[in-house]
């Protein structure tokens, strides 16, 4: 019971995702397994009935040679096909699937406080994402699939087998599937603890591997490096001593699957020998029901696989369940655009708000309320730990509120960081609007002054960055970050620090480009820098999480806490 409740979300996730295509795939794995049991049976009794037909004249002159040459080409024709067909569906359907998963979970750690907890621990991100969604696809490729396809070939032995004889048809088809079947189950369940044991061990040796060389640095300062290095041969001796177990369990079952098609053999050689020598069936009959017995026990062979990784599935399955079985959020057109309702007043409003870190009782914003109404710019101003990121955080969604109410239209938070990827321009541009063609690309990178740099490129657009971004300066990169913003549709933007260790000669150009793309929209900027508070209309003063002052542009007030900021 507790495996399935693990598992039921996954199965229920591929299920939901592509059922045809599933099914499809399934049932064309089981015709390629069927036509081939066809095509070897057919080619053994065609073989025997034509050489017992040449044995006199007058019967090789009646034996039709035709129509069975004729299946068997059919069906070695379609059994190619089958297979082709078969592996295009199968894994084109699966891809599909994990796909569409890991944009669920994607879509779910974007949650508040979701992606800042598994962040914490960056390398388990990276895993469940990519090693632990891979594992998913032996339920279907591995498991289920070679399951129905075996389950065919033993209802097919034993529907050839039950036309000579019903009692043996029987039998061979209850044979095939507890043994067929058992074995598998069998081989799942000693592998479990290994593979299981496996998983971690490749988790602990990728996160490790990471820390020694993205650490090294601070590790050698430390005099860490050794108890690292350490630490990363005990993990991969932990995946070689899983690995051997794993190894010994294929060998294992494999030699089972061996004598339990050995039996089989045998026990039809018996049992179609007692009927020869009754008369009941001839020769040719007689090499049909062999050669089919000696196939039906091969696609159950094909679970071994399965068995062995069903451990890393569950596992994998297990972790993923508890976010694959909470309710997706909704997708917009624009992915990247959260839909919302229209807005009349206030487009940004906060009212009595609270905020804690995850994991930390005490509050960092205290009785937060402010409203903003619909073109309004407002800086947020006050001494380094004042709340003003953290305040930004939340209206971006990045974090959670422990009471009050937030409200807000669609919005772009612009960070301090630019994030970049080792991607194309185009590609690292797009992440804003994913369905944007190179015209609207061009506009953005000329509002924002990069076009000119970009077209100087050799690649233009398709110029490859590398990690981080790197290959552009900080001027640029900070200027592609304003064209990324400038292809966000969005009513409000959310800037915080935007021109921080910018030079002041580029930071007023991007700052003059902001105000001049910014029209219509509102502005909400975290800063501690006169020139980029000078573009608010409105000032709200922080200290220790919360709101002090409300400042308007005009007044004394106002002027003071501008010129109280740094300088250029």
């Amino acid at each position: 019971m507790r495996v399935w409740r693990d598992v039921r979300p996954v199965l229920d996730a591929f299920r939901e995702a592509q059922p045809r295509r599933l099914a499809l795939g399934a049932g064309l794995a089981a015709l390629t397994v069927l036509m081939g049991m066809a095509l070897l049976g057919l080619s053994g009794w065609f073989i025997t009935a034509t050489a017992l037909a040449g044995l006199q004249a007058a019967t090789a002159m009646r034996f039709d040679v035709f129509m069975p040459s004729a299946g068997i080409r059919l069906l070695a024709l379609g059994r190619t096909g089958a297979r082709y067909a078969e592996r295009l569906v199968t894994h084109d359907a699966t891809f599909g699937v994990l796909a569409a998963l890991r944009e669920r979970l994607f879509r779910g750690w974007a949650r508040p406080d979701a992606a800042r907890r598994l962040l914490d621990r960056p390398a388990r991100l990276l895993f469940r994402l990519t090693a632990d969604i891979d594992a998913l696809e032996s339920f279907y490729l591995r498991l289920l699939v070679p399951a129905g396809a075996a389950l065919g070939a033993a209802l097919l032995a034993g529907i050839v087998l039950g036309a000579m004889n019903a009692w043996m048809g029987a039998a061979l088809a209850l044979w095939l599937v507890v043994a067929g079947w058992g074995i598998a189950l069998a081989v799942a369940a000693r592998a479990r603890p290994a593979a299981v044991r496996r998983a971690h061990a490749i988790e602990a040796l990728r996160s490790r591997a990471a820390d020694l060389v993205a650490g090294q640095t601070e590790l050698v300062m430390a005099g860490r490096i050794d108890a690292q290095r350490a630490a990363l041969a005990a993990a991969d001796r932990h995946l070689a001593a899983a690995d051997h177990v794993l190894n010994r369990l294929e060998a294992h079952s494999g030699m089972a699957y061996g004598c339990a098609g050995t039996l089989t053999l045998v026990a039809v050689l018996l049992a179609v020998a007692a009927l020869v020598g009754e008369g009941a069936i001839g020769a040719p009959a007689a090499a049909l029901a062999l050669l089919v017995a000696l196939t039906a026990i091969e696609p159950f062979s094909a679970l071994r696989r399965g068995a062995l990784e069903a451990g890393r599935a569950w596992l994998a399955a297990r972790r993923l369940a508890p976010r694959l079985s909470e309710q997706a959020p909704a997708a917009s057109a624009d992915p990247a655009v959260p839909a919302a309702a229209p807005y009349c007043g206030p487009v940004l409003r906060l009212r009595d708000v609270a905020v804690a870190h995850p994991g930390n009782g005490v509050a960092v914003l205290h009785g937060i309320s402010m409203a903003l109404a619909a073109g309004e710019r407002v800086a947020l101003v006050g001494p380094s730990g004042a709340g003003k990121s953290t305040l930004l955080a939340l209206v971006a969604g990045e974090l959670a509120a422990v009471c009050g109410e937030v409200r807000s239209a669609p919005h772009c938070l612009l960070t301090q960081r630019t994030e970049l990827f080792q991607d194309s321009l185009r590609d690292n541009l797009r992440l804003a609007a994913p369905s944007a063609d190179d015209a609207r690309l061009w506009s953005a990178l000329q509002a924002s002054g990069l076009a000119q740099e970009v077209r100087a490129m050799a690649a233009g657009l398709d110029t490859a960055l590398g990690e981080g971004g790197l290959g552009l300066s900080g001027g640029q990169s900070r200027r592609l970050a304003l064209a990324r913003l400038l292809l966000r549709d969005v009513p409000i933007w959310l800037l915080d620090e935007p021109t921080e260790a910018l030079d002041t000669a580029t930071a007023h150009d991007v700052l003059q480009r902001l105000d001049a793309e910014a029209a219509g929209r509102t502005l909400l900027i975290a800063t501690h820098l006169w020139r980029e508070a000078a573009l608010a209309d409105r000032l709200l003063s922080m200290r220790d999480g919360r709101i002090t002052a409300h400042l308007r542009r005009g007044t004394a007030a106002f002027d003071a806490a501008l010129k109280a900021l740094r300088p250029d």
